[in-house]
């Protein structure tokens, strides 16, 4: 199975989301080998599994990215630049690092495919190759496929495999999103993540469009035409609740807009999800204030987190201990929804 986090709006929490879900599937299921595969320019998920600030994630990024061949997403797609249409011969394991060789606290059943800036740079050309006019062949869909062609020899010597994806719609994103079973979308207390929530259905299913003609060119119409599979959205992941009493009344109030959206969303277009209940689609995450910036920063999943003082880029800050149970309590909850 196949899943993408993905929302329309940026920020760390989608990042810091994904990665403690994922290290707490792979901590709850030991005997489960997982993929990771960074399909953001930014990298900040990769960051995270190779040590986070203060053991050096990011120089171990950029050692990785420094191979030969590159050891990255970006690495990948430099291959099929010049055959965009069909496979070349390659190892897909050139492209892989297994992250707790460089990070001990992240599980030894995870595997990542790294992000890397270059996705932005190859965009343009990327784009371009989408574009073109071959009669016998439907370019869009070929490069499309290039994540899917880099899984098809591997795909099943994994057990769940995790897309963490750009908060724009761009070429990049879309080839992550072909490629996935089941979209996790996490939301913001907000109104911005309400829009949003509203933006990605639209994009991603054509739904709500100013405008018919823009369905002629629509991420779903297209893939429709090829006779494939939409992603189902499969879970909504509420944050930004306080951490002392739940939800304050003001995050509460928008939550629940999002909600009654997707209620009425799933009323008329049942088959987008993979829930029938709206209890059994989402999961309230509460803010994790100063144990998420200090976990960020460590690359530590939650139950590798130590409580106390801790030293952060030379300040001092305090985790505690029954605030870390919580967020570890709420993360291993979105983790048995996958």
């Amino acid at each position: 199975m196949k899943y993408a986090f993905w929302n329309n709006k940026g920020g760390t929490g989608k990042t810091s989301l994904a990665f403690q879900a994922i290290c707490r599937f792979a901590e709850k299921n030991p005997t489960k080998r997982v993929l990771v595969i960074d399909a953001c320019p930014q990298a900040n998920l990769s960051e995270l599994f190779l040590g986070g600030l203060t053991n050096k994630g990011g120089l171990k990024l950029l050692q990785r990215q420094g191979l030969v061949p590159r050891c990255s997403l970006g690495g990948y797609f430099q291959l099929r630049l010049p055959s965009p249409y069909s496979p070349p011969a390659f190892q897909p394991n050139d492209f892989i690092t297994n992250p707790h060789s460089l990070n001990a606290l992240v599980p030894s059943n995870i595997e990542l495919v790294c992000g890397d800036p270059l996705l932005e740079l190859q965009s343009n050309a990327i784009n371009t190759l989408s574009n073109t006019q071959i009669p016998g062949t439907d370019t869009w869909i070929a490069v499309l496929d290039w994540i899917r062609d880099f899984l098809v020899p591997i795909e099943k010597q994994y057990d769940r495999i995790f897309l963490d994806c750009n908060p724009s719609f761009s070429i990049y994103t879309q080839i992550a999103l072909a490629s996935v079973d089941r979209l996790i979308l996490p939301v913001m207390a907000d109104d911005s993540s309400k829009r949003a929530v509203q933006n990605a259905l639209s994009l991603v299913y054509g739904l709500k469009l100013p405008s018919a003609i823009y369905n002629m060119y629509a991420f779903n119409t297209k893939l429709e035409k090829a006779n494939r599979p939409l992603p189902k959205v499969h879970l909504i992941a509420k944050n930004r609740i306080t951490q002392y009493m739940g939800p304050a009344s003001a995050y509460a109030a928008v939550l629940s807009e999002i909600e009654a959206d997707i209620k009425h969303l799933m009323k008329a277009n049942p088959l987008l999800f993979t829930f029938k209940d709206i209890g059994h689609g989402t999961c309230e995450i509460r803010d994790f204030q100063t144990t998420g910036v200090v976990a960020f920063a460590k690359g530590s999943p939650f139950s590798r987190l130590s409580a106390g003082k801790q030293d952060i880029g030379g300040h001092r800050v305090q985790v505690k201990e029954e605030y870390r149970k919580e967020c570890l309590k709420n993360i291993t909850e979105l983790a048995g929804k996958l």
